[in-house]
């Protein structure tokens, strides 16, 4: 029996709600991080006011780190799992495992954003097949070929006047992606753009309930498109990745992802792929307009741009925050960590430890150990779509810049209304092409 949404809601955020609020209005600086929208708007500077010279903070409800030894200790740890249904009491958490698995969120089982070993294991043994260095290299080409076609279009917007780079170019290139990924129809991408939102709304813990509500509206309209679409793959597979993953079977068991973990992966590679994506370019383009030093040298020297994009997601990821919860009691760098504690990792944060990365606020696309970032997590829960986000920062950044080397932003941008995910909801440049070809 498929719990009622409210009583979903009420479990996974309505009852997070009624704690965040008061925490907030009190003072408590973690809970302002979740609730406060002018901190969201520049979170870095309240980090700074939480960071100590100890491995571990206390939070709202556990402990958390900003610290990169500490967070990667805790993305590593065996010992601690992960925060399914939203970080949800104990109690509320067994009712909810009661009910059978839909695949309705990304912070449910059987996503595997919400389980541990055995059965993340088993989901991640499949999937990783569908995201190989080869899957991924025979994207890039597709990758370039769509970027062009897109920015042949902005080119001839921009003759209108400024163009909005968010709607018109950071969003389409990795949702076009993705219905690549997923064989479908490119002509579905205003679709999944819809529905990915949705998702993608879901992972902000406290979330009220009509906000709730739309997004699961989103959710199961494109579970519904899901389910036909794999019949049809099933009976006509293509080269696609989603089409290995709906036939895909382990050679040594037979096994193979069911229906609902297949829904629950599709719904997660939407949902990711789309997110960090799109994120990544919007804030890559706002920090070269910031700093045109940057952008001269990624002139000069275009062997720096994939070094560049790991230096845009460590000084402003797309993921500001992950948390795990302990399996058992545990120590972690000398601190004991009980069983069923929470930690939050500050991803945000540990990107910018000044222990790890010399003058952490400085955006250098030279950068030696810009690669050593969190935002794509650490530990058995890395995110399979790196190689992926990665390739298409660069290929979408790199085509962008070319085309319009003298690109500039104008108006106020304004970052998207969520407090995990971090990104523009507009960004609006002038843009002078030079001529291709």
């Amino acid at each position: 029996m498929q719990l009622p949404d409210t009583v979903r809601w009420a479990a996974m955020h309505g009852l997070i709600r009624l704690a965040l609020r008061p925490a907030a209005r009190s003072g408590n600086l973690h809970a302002r991080f979740l609730t406060d929208p002018q901190v969201w708007a520049d979170p870095y500077p309240h980090y700074e006011q939480l960071r100590t010279g100890e491995p571990f903070s206390r939070g709202l409800a556990g402990k958390i780190t900003m610290q990169h030894a500490s967070a990667t200790e805790v993305l590593r740890c065996e010992d601690l799992g992960t925060i399914a249904y939203g970080g949800a009491p104990g109690p509320i958490r067994r009712v909810l495992r009661w009910a059978p698995q839909s695949a309705r969120s990304v912070i449910e089982p059987p996503s595997m954003l919400a389980v541990d070993p055995p059965e993340h294991s088993r989901y991640r043994k499949l999937v990783t097949r569908a995201f190989t260095a080869k899957a991924v290299k025979a994207l890039r080409e597709r990758t370039e070929e769509i970027a062009t076609e897109l920015l042949d279009d902005v080119d001839k917007r921009a003759t209108a006047g400024p163009v909005d780079l968010i709607e018109h170019y950071a969003a389409q290139l990795p949702v076009i992606v993705i219905c690549e990924i997923l064989g479908a129809p490119t002509s579905m991408s205003a679709r999944f753009l819809e529905w990915g939102d949705g998702a993608a709304t879901s992972l902000d813990p406290g979330l009220d309930r009509q906000s709730f509500l739309r997004a699961q509206r989103d959710i199961d309209a494109l579970l519904d498109w899901m389910r036909g679409h794999f019949a049809e793959l099933r009976r006509n597979p293509g080269e696609d990745i989603l089409s290995q993953l709906v036939t895909a079977t382990d050679e040594r068991d037979g096994e193979r992802l069911t229906e609902t973990e297949l829904l629950a992966t599709a719904l997660l590679v939407l949902a990711a792929g789309f997110e960090t994506t799109v994120n990544l370019i919007g804030n890559a383009v706002a920090l070269l307009d910031a700093h045109p030093e940057q952008r001269a040298l990624l002139r000069e020297r275009p062997e720096l741009w994939p070094n560049a994009v790991d230096e845009v997601l460590r000084i402003d990821s797309p993921v500001q925050r992950t948390a795990r919860r302990a399996l058992r009691d545990t120590q972690l760098l000398g601190v004991p960590i009980a069983k069923n504690e929470v930690v939050a990792v500050l991803l945000g944060a540990a990107n910018r430890d000044p222990e790890v990365f010399p003058e952490p606020a400085r955006f250098d696309v030279t950068r030696g150990n810009a690669g050593k970032h969190l935002a794509f997590s650490s530990g058995i829960h890395h995110c399979l779509g790196a190689s992926l986000a990665r390739m298409e920062g660069e290929v979408g950044l790199r085509a962008l810049f070319t085309r319009f080397p003298d690109l500039a932003v104008v108006g106020e941008p304004r970052r998207r209304p969520t407090s995990n995910l971090r990104g523009y909801q507009l960004l609006t440049a002038a843009l002078t092409p030079t001529k291709v070809g």
